[in-house]
């Protein structure tokens, strides 16, 4: 049978989209590039916030406004997991639900899907507490010159605002030896740059009593993976970055100087109402130590405003936090109330005209710091990634770049995708920095 997987949300979701499509290929399926030509058409969907729901529920309806006699639509994924039968309601056209926990079993599913009637009972691959596990699958580089690798699935941090525990369960790790295997077939493939992932990578390992195993993790896959340019590390909780850890980064040319850590609020009585590590100075130190180690390090935080109770003070305190930490790269995002969180249940709920008055404080701030940021790259050399081509101008990253979520480097001439080219850079805007090949 011909399918087509539709992905929204995280790289989280496009690993286990990946891993959907090497079990439905080796199990005989046959990949279609549209819609239109599949028998089966699955939205991995993402719920994590509220626009991400919206813009699932979207794709999810316009595959049913198109859907063909035949053809069965699944929704799988976080929204999928979250809602389970209860999207049918909404989507009356839904065949079936496979979520985080049970998408390894898709191939059952279509093997269920194909002995019912068009039009049936909704078949549902959704049960509350069973976890799958966290599995190794062939890779096939499905995003050209760099993949995300998964270490581990769930999270056990007890985060007030979110419901990622609730949709994916707590935190299992992957085993070292899949992933070290995972690493060297992707470097085999002529992946450029390898990208780890989880809700926590910095956790990688502690769900098997393993404290500090990230670090081990990294040397590893260097080791067995010698030509691999880059290999960059997502999803740090600050608190769980060790000497260790910043050590291994710093000693490793393949490690990207760059580190993810998602930080949420920089006022220590919002941080406690969140659940999240409070003691801010440690988090400047940790931030500190960082940039002795590694000078030329870009580092990439998240920020929530407008959190239930959140005050002027506080929020004022986090506009201060950000100007001494000083992020390369922040995203702010808007507090969003999540239906079963403890956050949810908060009083003091901030309104809607404030939380967005806030999120265009904050990113008007950050876009000076990024401008700053950025200015001080020119006159340096640096490796660009090249990602793209058109109009005369190529596209890539360097290695203080993340991609789909950072900026872009765009570079006079033409230059051949996949490869690392020298480039110096001439100059430079809000989030992206301009450049020409080195020595032309």
């Amino acid at each position: 049978m011909r399918f087509h997987i539709l992905t929204l949300g995280c790289p989280k979701n496009q690993v286990d989209s990946e891993g959907m499509t090497q079990l439905l290929t080796m199990a005989g399926h046959v990949e279609a590039e549209s819609p239109e030509n599949a028998d089966y058409i699955i939205v991995n969907t993402c719920g994590f916030i509220g626009t991400a729901r919206e813009e699932s529920l979207a794709a999810l309806r316009e595959m049913a406004r198109h859907k063909q006699p035949g053809q069965m639509l699944i929704a799988a994924g976080c929204m999928a997991e979250r809602y389970g039968t209860a999207l049918r309601r909404q989507v009356p056209e839904l065949d079936g639900l496979v979520g985080t926990r049970r998408w390894t079993q898709i191939e059952s599913l279509l093997d269920l899907l194909s002995r019912r009637r068009q039009g049936g009972e909704l078949v549902n691959l959704i049960r509350e507490g069973n976890y799958s596990l966290v599995r190794s699958f062939p890779r096939s580089a499905r995003l050209g010159v760099y993949a995300y690798l998964k270490i581990a699935d769930g999270c056990s941090a007890p985060c007030a605002f979110c419901a990622i525990p609730m949709i994916k369960g707590p935190q299992r790790s992957k085993p070292q030896a899949e992933i070290i295997a995972e690493a060297r077939q992707l470097a085999g493939l002529g992946v450029k740059e390898i990208i780890l992932i989880a809700q926590d990578t910095t956790s990688y390992g502690r769900d098997r009593g393993e404290i500090d195993a990230l670090p081990t993790l990294i040397k590893e896959i260097t080791m067995v993976a010698p030509d691999l340019s880059w290999l960059r590390i997502m999803y740090a909780y600050p608190q769980h970055i060790t000497p260790h850890l910043i050590e291994v980064m710093a000693r490793h040319p393949q490690v990207c100087h760059y580190l993810d850590m998602p930080l949420q609020h920089g006022h220590p009585d919002v941080l406690r109402c969140m659940g999240r590590p409070a003691d801010t100075q440690r988090t400047l130190a940790i931030i500190e130590d960082l940039r002795t180690a590694m000078p030329d390090i870009a580092l990439r935080t998240a920020f929530i405003v407008g959190y239930p109770g959140e005050t002027e003070e506080e929020f004022t305190a986090l506009l201060g936090f950000m100007e001494r930490s000083a992020f390369d790269k922040v995203g702010i995002f808007v507090y969003s109330p999540e239906e079963g969180t403890r956050a949810a249940t908060l009083p003091n709920q901030i309104a809607d005209e404030v939380k967005n008055e806030r999120y265009e404080r904050a990113m008007e701030l950050q876009q000076r710091i990024s401008l700053q940021v950025n200015k001080a790259q020119i006159g340096r050399q640096m490796e660009v990634l090249v990602e793209g081509f058109g109009d005369g101008i190529s596209v890539g990253r360097t290695y203080r770049d993340a991609p789909e979520i950072d900026g872009l480097v765009l570079v006079e001439g033409e230059a051949l995708v996949g490869d690392i080219v020298a480039v110096r850079i001439t100059g430079a805007i809000e989030y992206d920095l301009i450049g020409v090949v080195a020595g032309e």
